[in-house]
């Protein structure tokens, strides 16, 4: 039934977003273990089969680096060290207009999906990315090892 009430919530506020034209800040973040693997997730709702980074929404009166650190924490349970920001980028899909700011760092846990928001989280070697990797943690894994000039897009 949770599963449900997400999903259903999920779509009413990504059109109501549309429908009011909101602005929203949100963060990213690269999560890598001690071997360079990157931390990736599925949800529950949306595009299930999608994995990409952790993050979400900055709630009002939160710095963006708190908001990325509790973000990987809620989603994956893993506490996240030596945040560095990275840059901040403009994301207009889906109708949304939306502020990225993403970050990096690294965590020595085992990242474990909370099960209700998160279907699956977990490391993955940069030469081993699943099929189903988004186009945006593909864009920007791209332009961190210097194969893709930085854009502003998310």
């Amino acid at each position: 039934m949770k599963r449900v009430l997400i999903d259903l919530a999920y779509r009413i506020r990504r059109y109501a977003m549309r429908v009011a034209n909101w602005r929203t800040t949100g963060v990213r973040t690269m999560v890598f273990d001690g071997s360079g693997a990157l931390l990736l997730l599925r949800h529950r709702y949306g595009n299930r089969e999608l994995w990409m980074m952790p993050g979400g929404g900055v709630d009002r009166g939160e710095e963006v680096s708190a908001a990325a650190a509790r973000e990987v924490r809620e989603e994956t349970g893993c506490r996240v060290d030596g945040l560095v920001a990275l840059g901040v980028f403009r994301n207009a899909s889906e109708g949304r207009r939306d502020t990225v700011h993403l970050f990096r760092g690294v965590t020595g846990d085992t990242p474990v999906a909370d099960g209700i928001e998160i279907a699956e989280a977990r490391f993955f070697p940069l030469d081993s990315l699943p099929a189903t990797t988004s186009r945006a943690t593909m864009r920007r894994i791209a332009e961190m090892i210097g194969q893709r000039t930085v854009s502003e897009e998310w």
